[in-house]
């Protein structure tokens, strides 16, 4: 997503619909937008910047840290940059940890040339970002020479210890232009759950083609072990996807699990849709596209995208700014305007989302068109 060069500034925000009709699991949900219909602001705040000394920008990826361990502090924040200081896409080489205070310092900043394992172009820096309890982080790379599609390689899931140094590389097939990423974590058993990208992408020259996959990649981990993967598979196929010269790829971006883990809700992000790939933990094969979960209504090119303790969907739209809420059910229940600079109004700002976990809760979400972390407070 390429960066307006904007002025800072706390983004106003708006309550666009009313919240009507919940369901019983949106009613019972720790992060309540229904509240506040009267009165939104001081809702939203400033976080802090997530601009590194070495000027990376386009913060993506967004995941809060379970627990302390080497520079790793419980409930800080981790963002990957895809850009580097010259906004070019696929180049950003930065990972910056924010306490929920606003201190912001880097925690990796990765050279391509000193990698200790394959990735395919280098270091570009996805939204794929998970971390775990034992001190683990996983970060995705789709990488360029220019920031132009053109230049665009397979890139790899790069590996980090505690203390942000890589540490090992998992690539090739089927992993193939990682750009979104979730985790589950069971004990030493660890399932990430990949989209992919570039599986024919470039050969469309800017033309939909249908080839994206969701890949659950395996792994046993623990605090003394690096990671070590039992196996890859692909859970879902057929997503639509193309290059494009603003945001570089448009494919299936954002995904979340549900509470008990049934389903894995996917962005499909070219078709304004929310899909379901049904027990994901366990699947042996592809669930092609999924149930579609809903479609079209307040959904404008759908990025980021958490899931709620109730089940509820929290996604974030790349062509308007709006930050819109699902049940589980599928019924869209409203919608706030997160950003409205730029012009369309907040169309290529948002992208990662996480929920917030302490004092309160709220939700956490990367302005890409201020190079901020900002907090929607319930």
């Amino acid at each position: 997503m390429m960066i307006r060069h904007t002025h800072r500034v706390l983004v106003a925000i708006a309550l666009v619909t009313a919240f009507c009709c919940m369901s019983r699991a949106a009613s019972a949900s720790p992060f309540p937008l229904a509240q506040g219909i009267g009165d939104l602001s001081g809702r939203i705040g400033l976080v802090g910047s997530t601009v590194p000394g070495d000027g990376d920008v386009n913060p993506y990826g967004t995941v809060v840290v379970p627990a302390s361990m080497g520079d790793l502090v419980r409930d800080d924040v981790l963002i990957s940059n895809f850009n580097n200081r010259q906004n070019l896409q696929g180049t950003g080489t930065t990972i910056v940890e924010l306490s929920p205070r606003g201190a912001m310092h880097v925690f990796a900043h990765i050279d391509a040339s000193k990698l200790p394992g394959a990735c395919p172009g280098g270091v570009g820096l996805t939204t794929a970002l998970a971390v775990t309890s034992t001190g683990w982080v996983f970060v995705g790379s789709l990488p360029t020479t220019n920031g132009m599609s053109g230049t665009a390689k397979a890139g790899c899931i790069l590996v980090l210890n505690r203390n942000g140094q890589v540490v090992e590389t998992f690539s090739g097939a089927p992993i193939n232009g990682p750009w979104d990423m979730t985790s589950d974590e069971q004990g030493q058993h660890v399932a990430l759950f990949v989209t992919n990208v570039l599986n024919g992408t470039l050969a469309g020259h800017g033309n939909v083609v249908n080839h994206g996959t969701i890949v659950r990649i395996d792994l046993n981990v623990s605090t003394g072990m690096m990671p070590k993967v039992t196996g890859m598979t692909v859970i879902g196929s057929g997503f639509s996807e193309r290059t494009d010269p603003a945001a570089l790829v448009i494919g299936p971006t954002g995904v979340g699990l549900t509470p008990n883990h049934d389903a894995l809700f996917v962005n499909d992000s070219l078709n304004n849709r929310i899909a379901a790939i049904m027990n994901p933990m366990t699947r042996m094969g592809s669930a092609g596209t999924g149930q579609t979960v809903t479609m079209g209504g307040a959904l404008n090119d759908p990025l980021g995208l958490t899931v709620t303790a109730a089940g509820d969907i929290l996604t974030v739209n790349g062509d308007d700014g709006f930050l819109v809420r699902t049940t589980e059910q599928g019924k869209q229940v409203g919608k706030l305007l997160l950003d409205n600079s730029g012009s369309p109004p907040g169309s290529g700002a948002l992208f990662g989302l996480a929920l917030k976990p302490d004092d309160g809760g709220g939700l956490y979400f990367v302005d890409d068109a201020t190079n901020t972390l900002m907090l929607l407070r319930p």
